[in-house]
């Protein structure tokens, strides 16, 4: 569709004024989104934003409580993901949901397999999967099992799936898909959006979630923005350059901040931690990195840069594959995260609630976690010693409990945040990485945090925070390393300590 043709069409697809709570969390506030046939649509926002909720209810697996979801001007309502694949919408996940153990054929057309006499049609079926697979460039054994293949075939065998027809389903009108590139090769990559242009051509209108920029500015016809839960902005991607994009995303505009005050100079010290050429697979790539003993360094970039995969790296979640790494001094191989808590390195992940705690513990259970596991499970932490440690933390740190005994799944984030800090401190690490530490907290929990750091660092505490917040990150950093298309593209300090340096270089304009 040409751009002039939107404000007169009507969408496919509009969802209006869309609000999601759950407890203690408003998920989506007022969002929006519409999509017309025969468009590639590029839902974008850091992580969250919102996206996967937004999603979830076009799609039916969560119910909107308050908004409109109209498909063909029509209003709806998906009870359940059924529903919504029957009216023409179909998702394919970021994480391929499919069954290994099949053939790919009856992967493509689960559920709605061709039959004759009343069983499978094994023959038809197959036939039927390879016409549909020649589409994509691929010619396989459609009568293997889907776990002979490697995962960025089994990626768009997934994508396939998603338009395959369906018995009793509408076509395919909206397909929406989430990362479906991440798998995938440059070549794999082309091979996909040459379908989806085809789809185009055929009046689907495709909602493509990615952290690729380029592949934004190559695939898409018009962008949605979305932050902190709520709609910022619709923009025609050809009309929106990669500066305003990441201003959109981020909450920021180039060239028109409040700054802080320049950073005072910070005298030079040794590194805790160095790395030379460091890589990973593909999600860390020849990494130089200095962290001086002391001070805080700032990681900054979008969704994918490599920011979280740098953490993972240095607590031995992920091993590397080249390059050299020296913690204090001596040579270092992190072969996993037990390696480095011995050493004096802790780590606060991204994700809290799946990967920092365990619910159903209560707060002097998960304080004593980190500690437990240093000293070795044979040598058991006494309760009396747990409640001591517990009740230093919940005063030091100023967490909201009547008692260390409460759940910590009925904590407020930010006390939940403050409780996964007190673990770690617990263990009193050489270096502290914080993964987006103040991500869905609220405002007093987040200024308590940014001091608790800056405290850190003058008791001599090394500490690495990853944040998408630019001013949090100028505010205590000594330094800042930029990433992109996860390789570092910049090392800022001193006077260029300032988010208009820090988006020019994730944009890749010149700094």
């Amino acid at each position: 569709m040409s751009e002039q043709n939107y404000s007169s069409a009507t969408p496919v697809l509009q969802l209006r004024q869309i609000n999601k709570n759950f407890p203690g969390v408003k998920a989506l506030q007022q969002a929006q989104l519409s999509l017309y046939a025969g468009e590639v649509h590029a839902l974008l926002g850091e992580n969250g934003a919102g996206k996967s909720t937004l999603v979830k209810v076009m799609t039916g697996v969560l119910q909107k409580d308050g908004g409109e979801l109209l498909l063909d001007s029509a209003a709806l309502s998906f009870a359940t993901p059924k529903d919504a694949q029957q009216a023409g919408i179909s998702t394919v996940y970021q994480e391929v949901n499919l069954l290994p153990n099949l053939s790919v054929a009856h992967n493509l057309f689960l559920g709605s397999e061709p039959k004759r006499f009343g069983l499978i049609d094994k023959k038809a079926m197959a036939n039927q999967a390879r016409h549909l697979l020649s589409t994509f460039g691929l010619d396989i054994n459609v009568t293997a099992p889907l776990s002979e293949f490697s995962v960025a075939v089994q990626q768009l065998v997934a994508i396939a799936r998603g338009i395959a027809p369906k018995r009793g389903a509408a076509c395919t009108k909206v397909l929406v898909l989430d990362e479906p590139t991440a798998s995938l090769d440059a070549d794999e990559v082309q091979v996909l959006f040459q379908v989806l242009r085809q789809l185009k051509q055929q009046g689907v209108a495709i909602v493509f979630i990615t952290h690729f920029l380029d592949q934004v500015y190559q695939i898409s016809d018009r962008i949605t923005v979305m932050r902190n839960s709520c709609f910022v902005g619709e923009y025609q991607t050809a009309h929106l350059n990669k500066a305003e994009l990441i201003a959109a995303m981020l909450g920021k505009e180039l060239c028109q901040q409040r700054h802080q005050a320049p950073c005072l100079a910070v005298e030079q010290s040794e590194s805790i931690l160095t790395a030379r050429q460091l890589s990973s697979g593909q999600s860390v790539q020849q990494l130089d990195l200095d962290l001086p003993q002391g001070q805080a360094v700032g990681l900054a970039g979008l969704l994918g840069s490599g920011r979280t995969e740098i953490c993972r790296l240095l607590f031995g979640l992920d091993q590397a594959d080249s390059g050299t790494l020296s913690f204090a001094g001596s040579p270092i191989k992190l072969s996993n995260p037990a390696q480095a808590i011995a050493l004096g390195i802790a780590l606060c992940p991204e994700d809290r609630k799946s990967q920092g705690m365990i619910a159903p513990l209560s707060i002097r259970e998960n304080i004593s976690l980190a500690l437990q596991a240093k000293q070795g499970w044979w040598r058991v932490i006494s309760k009396k010693k747990q409640q001591q440690l517990a009740d230093f933390y919940i005063e030091k740190l100023q967490i909201a409990t009547p008692d260390a005994d409460k759940a910590i799944g009925q904590l407020s984030g930010g006390n939940q945040q403050k409780v996964i800090l007190a673990r770690w401190l617990a263990v009193e690490p050489q270096l502290l990485l914080l993964d987006e530490p103040t991500r869905g907290i609220d405002i007093g929990a987040h200024a308590e945090i940014l001091q608790l750091i800056r405290q850190l660092c003058q008791q001599g505490m090394s500490l690495l925070v990853t944040s998408s917040e630019l001013e949090e990150l100028t505010a205590f950093s000594s330094k800042i390393v930029v990433m992109r298309d996860r390789k570092k593209v910049a090392e800022l300090s001193g006077e260029d300590l300032n988010p208009d340096r820090i988006m020019a270089a994730i944009a890749g304009a010149s700094v």
